[in-house]
């Protein structure tokens, strides 16, 4: 096949480029430029799509013995990753970048104009697993859990598994590293990348506040009640504990909590950690990797990136999905991806638009 490899510029997407052409595949390396600015996006191990990114990847690319290309795709992911983000904060929703350029830029942008190359499929780094089947394709968790990233390709469709490779997903990150010092591979040892690659010193209040600036407003408790002010609505997610700095301690000497972001009236309303808790989620834009669901499916949902499962059952309801807790759970934020699973297979994801907590339910 002919296959188009995403190479970053780390050790994952090298070794994966470099299964693929053992495999006997027609191989050819691919950079992706997402930076306004080359010199912006990475601080350390923070970050990527620095020139020094796209150095490693083409030394990666003549290890390997393969074609070699940078595609500057810079402008489409400011648009449909940076601003998203920034957007999806001011109205006080938290939203989940990596998820987004799955959708936007690799699988949607790349796959398109490798397609329309010429091209069978492509080839990432990421760790999760496809399992071929009679009913088609399906995307799996990975092997080695702590490396598991098939949340943020639960936005993947049937059609953009069939053009897919994962070729890390059976191996653990330290055979991988193994792997690429026996290859040769120069980022054998390289750091991974952390939080979003786009805020290089991981500061992500500031980034938010240089964007869109001081909204400043008050921090209420749930009867109302002023307890504090704050700069920007932007600078806090649900279920964040830290930084609130409010001076007056609770009642009960408790910790609190942010319960609610209201970007309208610049409100963030606090309160404890049992009124976090949530029994019903609803969910809109569904993504499904396989056949939409017909009837209600007893699942297990995951709601962040490095969350846990939990036991829920979901129903379909024309664009939307109601995801009902078998227990409830906390800090369940409007914005982020809920995936569902069977097993270690991802069903599919949607995303977050409002909860019922259990409080207001009784």
């Amino acid at each position: 096949m002919r296959v188009l490899a995403a190479m970053s510029g780390g050790v994952d997407s090298a070794v994966a480029a470099a299964r693929m052409a053992e495999a006997g595949h027609d191989v050819t390396g691919v950079h992706l430029a997402l930076s306004r600015n080359p010199q912006s996006y990475r601080t350390g191990a923070r970050g990527c799509c620095t020139i020094e990114d796209s150095r490693d990847a083409r030394r990666a690319a003549d290890v390997i013995g393969i074609p070699f290309y940078v595609w500057d795709l810079a402008e489409r992911f400011h648009a449909d990753v940076v601003e998203d983000f920034v957007n999806e904060y001011a109205a006080g929703r938290t939203p989940n970048p990596c998820l987004r350029c799955n959708e936007k830029v690799k699988f949607s942008a790349v796959l398109d104009r490798a397609l329309a190359l010429g091209f069978d499929a492509v080839a990432t780094g990421h760790y999760a697993r496809i399992v071929d089947t009679p009913a088609g394709r399906e995307l799996h968790r990975a092997v080695d859990p702590a490396k598991d990233q098939s949340y943020v390709l639960g936005v993947l469709t049937q059609e953009q598994l069939k053009h897919a490779f994962f070729p890390l997903g059976d191996t653990v990150k330290t055979e991988v590293r193994e792997e690429a010092e026996r290859r040769g591979l120069s980022v054998a040892a390289k750091p991974d990348s952390h939080d979003i690659c786009f805020i290089a010193d991981g500061n992500t209040p500031g980034f938010l506040s240089g964007h869109l600036g001081e909204t400043p407003g008050d921090i209420v408790d749930a009867q109302g009640n002023k307890l504090g002010e704050h700069k920007g609505t932007h600078g806090f997610t649900i279920g964040q504990r830290k930084g609130l700095r409010i001076g007056t301690p609770a009642a009960d000497g408790k910790p609190r909590f942010v319960l609610d972001i209201s970007p309208v009236d610049r409100t963030v309303t606090v309160g404890s950690r049992e009124e976090l808790a949530v029994e019903r989620l609803t969910a809109s834009k569904p993504r499904w990797c396989g056949s939409a669901p017909t009837d209600r499916v007893v699942a297990k949902a995951q709601l962040r990136a490095h969350g846990d499962e939990v036991p829920v059952t979901a129903l379909l309801d024309g664009d939307q999905v109601q995801v009902d807790f078998t227990e409830p759970t906390s800090a369940v934020a409007p914005g982020q991806a809920v995936v569902l699973y069977d097993g270690t297979r991802v069903i599919g994801s949607a995303t977050i638009d409002s909860v019922q907590r259990v409080s207001a339910a009784v």
